[in-house]
């Protein structure tokens, strides 16, 4: 694939971080509506109506995209809450929906089929079966690939299939099967497949004790950070756990996932989106990481020889995730 066909696809969780993604070089900029439709359902992050409507404006007038993420699961009780979602995104003019339900999708394609649909990654699809049944059922454009698969396996896919295929580059990882999140669902009694929200905020609680700064979620104790740490926010696959009288990241270790050493194979097995995770983070976030990444992309494309140069990964130390970086599941030596 010609690397000038690979889009650099931001997050916003804001109009500013939006506005920021498109004027640093973003081809397509995800967003969500301010409710449990979408997969960052937090207070204070994602858009009414009327920020939508700007943020699409704003971006089409500068020739970019606006992706809808419409990736929660509705329940029997709610579901024309996310029907309504589906026709004011319709009415919104927004590029595309990532989805993951199937009767969503169904609905979608039947009462809107001039919009385009991409497979999310809270869909988990990682047979290229699974992708085309989405595909030939509801006309899927592009799936979005969860996090689990090798470089190899992601080459064989898009091998395997006529839909585009979208990885994730750069930021957060998740351990729990792209957000089905047993253990959260556990501790609060909302999932956020259903909810929109790992580690809702309603739970969350910080408290300063002789001992450190405290974090719990819905009472249980998820860290302590001694006065001079970075403390980061309540989540119990990143949190320390005292096991055989030990204290570690018994689950995940914070790391950000980064892509950047591999650009040229992801280009070389076919992949046409490049996304960035991080619609929880802020404006600045966004800035830094869409500069990186434009830079990257236009590297590559040049017909240079690419190297990843080091200011490059200096920026990208500065937001990581205990400012370091890993290949997660794409690098796997022992295969």
């Amino acid at each position: 694939m010609n690397p000038r066909t690979i889009e650099l696809v931001c997050p916003a969780g804001s109009l500013p971080a939006l506005k920021n993604a498109v004027d640093h070089g973003a081809d397509c900029v995800y967003l969500g509506f301010k409710d449990a439709t979408n997969a960052r359902n937090f207070t204070g992050l994602n858009f009414d109506q009327a920020q939508i409507q700007a943020g699409v404006e704003y971006a089409h007038r500068r020739g970019r995209k606006v992706l809808l993420a419409l990736n929660t699961y509705p329940l029997a009780r709610n579901w024309t809450d996310w029907v309504a979602a589906v026709d004011r995104a319709a009415a919104l003019q927004v590029d595309a929906l990532i989805m993951a339900d199937p009767g969503l999708m169904a609905y979608t394609a039947r009462t809107h089929p001039q919009l385009k649909l991409h497979l999310s990654v809270q869909g988990s699809a990682t047979s290229h079966e699974a992708i085309n049944f989405y595909h030939e059922r509801f006309g899927i454009r592009r799936v979005v690939l969860p996090r689990v698969l090798s470089l190899a396996q992601v080459e064989q896919l898009a091998a395997n299939t006529p839909v585009e295929i979208e990885v994730f580059g750069f930021g957060g990882l998740c351990v729990m099967v792209e957000g089905r999140c047993a253990l959260s669902a556990y501790a609060t009694g909302e999932s956020p497949n259903c909810h929109g929200a790992c580690s809702p905020g309603k739970f969350v609680r910080w408290e300063e004790t002789p001992q450190g700064m405290e974090a719990r979620l819905n009472g249980i104790l998820i860290d302590r950070f001694a006065p001079d740490e970075r403390a980061g926010y309540p989540t119990l696959c990143k949190g320390r756990f005292e096991v055989n009288d030990e204290l570690y990241y018994a689950v995940e270790e914070p790391a950000s996932l980064n892509t950047l050493e591999i650009l040229p194979e992801l280009a070389r097995v076919g992949v046409a989106a490049i996304k960035i995770e991080g619609r929880q983070r802020s404006p600045a976030y966004v800035t830094q990481v869409t500069k990186v990444w434009r830079a990257a992309l236009d590297a590559l494309q040049s017909g240079a020889t690419f190297t990843v140069q080091p200011a490059w990964m200096a920026e990208l130390n500065r937001i990581s995730e205990g400012q370091s970086h890993t290949l997660g599941a794409y690098y796997r030596p022992w295969k």
